[in-house]
């Protein structure tokens, strides 16, 4: 029985545990005078039944997943050639790539390496053998899950706080999830990195003015000169995303306060929807639309009016950075103004402010405070763009003010150093985790500013 089956056949056990373990709920509810005899309602009970037959079963199946591979790569490699084994773990590797692909069909006998087919033959027998035994013990889990939770059910039983320690427990576990994989992508991270510190200088990568990862593998090699000075990428960055900010500053907030303040109901609830489309298109897409409509009007335009702009300019990435970035503007600074009491502004009319300097004067540095925040985690999501700055602003590493001229960011470079069959040992593919520590600090410190300025100056209304 195959994992998935197993899985479904589990789960439909559980739920027919659920509907047995409510109507037995309801029948001892019956025989002790009525369901107000019972601490848990029947559904709890039932819910108690289900979780005891399904969580066994599953626990083991995943029990069984973890352990897998191990198994297989031990059995691997106790029995492959000794010809293969004495020349290291990627030759093992490689040798059981080929017998996993040779054997993926199911069977062996098209193999003909006599090896081969050996350790193929034996692969298959350990994983049927490991799938009846897993099929049929956590069948039999289940089975005795849901027997031992029907005999607990009675009229004294807490079966809701048993369900509730369940979810508890499961809400916590996702959590906890969360807050470990976080954790283990910064220190994967942080550990890469500074093995890329230990051949290149922290100072030369963060102060240096070259961008030149080539790296030479052997002595003889030439026209690899290893120059890892991150400025210019530090410098790219920062341009694309201070001009994606200037179009999508202006026109988020100028749509919110129109949205919130001037536009009728009907309005809102056409334009609003509409604005926040253009969060949910592919960023592949807007790289399209810049490389191919942006990037040569602007190079049109400029060869019109006499100036010189690239066919990939930080200006097309960064406008069409901007378009993008839009609603995300729009939508945090429509929430806060939004929240704003009415009481605020029948106040200000009240003293014979007019509509718009009751918006300028009292709405919006009321609101500040989260524009401010929305402003910041905006600039967050336009440093890590890739793929608009892939298609439209070019790959040239450049330390260069003119918006007119081909640079690249930090996130491009990362994608350019792991593309392709890498060796992770030198300094050039390392270089993009240090690239990728880099951009981690700079966002996480414009996310904890956002924060402290949206909880210092935050007013609460009631």
């Amino acid at each position: 029985m195959s994992t998935a089956v197993l899985i479904m056949v589990t789960l439909a056990l559980a739920a027919c545990a659920f509907v047995y373990g409510r109507q037995r709920a309801w029948r001892v509810a019956g025989d002790a005078g009525g369901i107000r005899a019972l601490h848990s309602l029947p559904s709890h009970h039932g819910t108690m039944v289900a979780m005891w037959c399904a969580l066994p079963a599953l626990a083991i199946v995943i029990g069984w997943k973890i352990a897998e591979p191990g198994i297989i790569s031990s059995i691997v490699h106790a029995e492959v050639p000794a010809s293969i084994a004495q020349n290291g773990e990627r030759a093992i590797s490689l040798y059981r790539n080929q017998i996993e692909n040779q054997i993926a069909g199911g069977s062996a006998a098209g193999i003909q390496d006599p090896d081969m087919q050996r350790l193929g033959e034996r692969l298959l027998s350990v994983r049927q053998t490991g799938a009846t035994a897993l099929s049929a013990l956590a069948l039999i889990a289940a089975g005795l899950g849901a027997a031992l939770a029907v005999r607990r059910i009675s009229t004294t039983f807490r079966a809701r706080a048993s369900v509730e320690r369940v979810v508890h427990f499961f809400l916590l576990s996702c959590a906890s999830i969360a807050i470990l994989t976080t954790l283990g992508i910064v220190l994967s991270v942080l550990f890469e990195a500074l093995r890329f510190f230990q051949q290149v200088g922290f100072l030369e990568f963060v102060t240096g003015t070259r961008w030149s990862p080539q790296t030479a593998i052997r002595a003889d090699q030439i026209g690899s000169s290893g120059s890892f000075g991150a400025v210019p990428l530090f410098v790219g960055t920062l341009l694309i995303s201070f001009i994606a900010m200037l179009v999508a500053v202006p026109f988020g907030l100028f749509s919110a306060i129109y949205l919130a303040e001037y536009a009728t109901p009907r309005v809102r609830n056409v334009v609003k929807p509409l604005l926040e489309i253009l969060a949910g298109i592919p960023t592949v897409v807007y790289g399209f639309f810049a490389a191919l409509t942006v990037a040569p009007a602007l190079r049109d335009f400029g060869q019109s009016i006499g100036l010189s702009v690239s066919s990939e300019s930080a200006l097309a990435a960064g406008a069409v950075m901007g378009i993008m970035i839009i609603p995300f503007v729009s939508s945090l600074s429509d929430d806060v103004i939004t929240a704003v009491p009415q009481s605020m502004r029948d106040g200000s009319y009240a003293l014979g402010s007019t509509q718009s300097e009751t918006i300028v004067k009292v709405v919006i540095p009321a609101a500040l405070p989260g524009i401010v925040g929305g402003i910041l985690l905006a600039v967050s999501r336009a440093i890590g763009e890739t793929m608009i700055v892939v298609m439209a602003a070019g790959l040239a590493a450049r330390m260069t003010a003119n918006p007119l001229e081909a640079v690249t960011t930090v996130t491009v470079q990362i994608v350019t150093l792991l593309t392709g069959d890498q060796e992770f040992d030198s300094a050039k593919t390392l270089a993009a985790f240090a690239l990728g520590l880099m951009l981690f600090v700079v966002t996480l410190v414009l996310n904890v500013i956002a924060l402290q300025v949206v909880r210092r100056y935050r007013e609460q209304y009631e």
